[in-house]
């Protein structure tokens, strides 16, 4: 696992957001406690194309608010990602956001898990998938 934050790839984010590729084959993005105070995701939807190569990993553990826009460019991403044949995991999101997802019907669209180990484990199980 490499240490680099913000490294590559044009994934530099926003003040708060810190990224980090866990492996080569993935990113964690780990969001500020307001993620609308920067254009995190934004920046992230907007790196991502059809050829990316990476599988996307994103820490809500900081998250406070969940702003509409954040969850726009999350939708956005995990779109790029799947036509791309990669995959969009979020992990330790809060009681609060998670209800959130659930009120608008979005728990059913992405993948969640508990912590960042949890989300790296279920992208082992799915790695059959990703030669």
């Amino acid at each position: 696992m490499s240490g680099e934050q913000g490294q590559g790839d044009g994934w530099n984010g926003g003040p708060g957001m810190a990224t980090q590729h866990l492996s080569e084959h993935v990113l964690l993005i780990t969001l500020p406690a307001e993620p609308q105070l920067s254009s995190d995701l934004e920046v992230v939807a907007r790196s991502a194309h059809p050829a990316f190569d990476r599988d996307v990993i994103v820490d809500f553990a900081l998250v406070e608010i969940l702003p509409s826009a954040t969850i726009c460019h999350l939708i956005v991403l995990e779109r790029v990602l799947s036509a791309a044949g990669r995959q969009l995991v979020l992990c330790s999101a809060s009681q609060q956001v998670m209800a959130i997802f659930r009120r608008i019907g979005l728990h059913r669209l992405f993948r969640f898990t508990e912590d960042e180990f949890a989300a790296v484990q279920s992208l082992d199980c799915n790695e059959h998938v990703h030669p």
